[in-house]
């Protein structure tokens, strides 16, 4: 399975940098087997059954990018450079892994001032990640982190333009509540308070479940084996609460559909034995095809990159040929991609 296998051509223009409003209007590719449908999110009640359930990733992303500046004294006098860092994982010691730019520009226990509040100093690096330890810790921590912080849009956004006080919305869930996400779970960002309601009514059920997301989503498959690509590792939980009603949903004849990969990634860890089990830790799960679903039965999802871990993963469920087709239909209807972009419903 080679890696140009999950290669294609999308026009730049297609790549959003704002998302639809309401959230509920970006529009929805329904894949039904070898169908193709055009409707909008706030169709998805009538796509889905009762009895159905939706798996929700309840992670909440903090404003991880950073900027601030370091000061030195030198021969010449006080001098002081300009710092980005870009928060990746909280560690057991009580450091951050992150990564700084420029890092030649720190030295090992300098501190960098990125508010009046919120300090850090350069503990360590390896592998060319930087670890920070924090003049704050706990509430403290979360409230500077909150007013220092810019949201850690994805390279391909970042690029195109700055993160700004709209994007502390924009890119975040309306269920979000455990901290920990460096990137958002973005199929879960069409959501809004309307279309949930609607989804109640039609019988549809949900289940939340926690996976922080890390940096890693966004990291380019280097290896043209696909097979001997290693995942890196992102910290979930599924609860016990949540197993069972996945388990009855099963039972039941309902289909268990989860909103994004994240969730989609974190059920089949928690399901390897065969039936989903409570389950927490850190997961490197890789979806590509020749996969074995053991509780997925449909996906919603946003468009994603190309040569991408996310790309395999879609075409584990729904095949590669029906994927080619996907997406050439979503390229040639001006649907709008990545992050910000139009969802899908893949039903296999």
């Amino acid at each position: 399975m080679k890696l140009s296998d999950f290669d294609f051509h999308l026009p730049e223009d297609r790549i959003a940098t704002r998302p639809a409003s309401p959230r509920s209007s970006a529009r929805l590719l329904v894949a039904d087997g070898d169908a193709i449908s055009d409707a909008h999110v706030f169709d998805l009640p009538n796509w889905l059954k009762p009895g159905d359930r939706l798996v929700l990733n309840d992670t909440r992303v903090i404003p991880a990018r950073l900027n601030g500046r370091r000061h030195r004294d030198s021969a010449q006098g006080p001098v002081s450079a300009a710092i980005e860092a870009t928060l990746l994982d909280p560690q057991a010691n009580g450091t951050w892994a992150s990564l700084i730019k420029p890092l030649k520009k720190v030295k090992l226990g300098e501190d960098i001032q990125f508010s009046d509040q919120l300090s850090a100093s350069l503990e360590r690096v390896e592998d060319g990640q930087a670890y920070l330890r924090f003049n704050l810790s706990g509430d403290d921590f979360d409230a500077a982190l909150e007013q220092a912080g810019a949201m850690p849009l994805p390279p391909y956004i970042a690029a195109k333009r700055p993160a700004d006080e709209q994007d502390k919305t924009d890119y975040q869930t309306i269920w979000a509540r455990n901290s920990g996400a460096v990137a958002a779970p973005t199929a879960s960002l069409h959501f809004d308070e309307a279309l949930i309601q609607a989804l109640g009514e039609r019988g549809i059920v949900f289940t939340h479940v926690t996976l922080h997301v890390g940096a890693g989503t966004f990291l380019p498959v280097k290896v043209e084996d696909v097979t001997t690509h290693k995942m890196h590792a992102e910290w979930g939980s599924v609860s016990a609460a949540a197993a069972q009603e996945i388990r009855e949903t099963k039972a039941a004849g309902g289909r268990v559909i989860p909103v994004g990969t994240t969730a989609l990634r974190l059920i089949e860890s928690a399901a390897r034995s065969g039936q989903i089990e409570p389950w927490e830790g850190e997961t490197d799960i890789f979806i590509y095809p020749g996969f074995k679903f053991h509780v997925t039965n449909a996906l919603m999802t946003n468009f994603h990159l190309p040569k991408s871990t996310l790309l395999m993963l879609v075409s584990a469920l729904m095949g590669q040929e029906r994927m080619r087709n996907v997406y050439a239909h979503a390229i040639e209807q001006n649907y709008r991609f990545f992050s910000y972009g139009d969802a899908s419903l893949l039903i296999p």
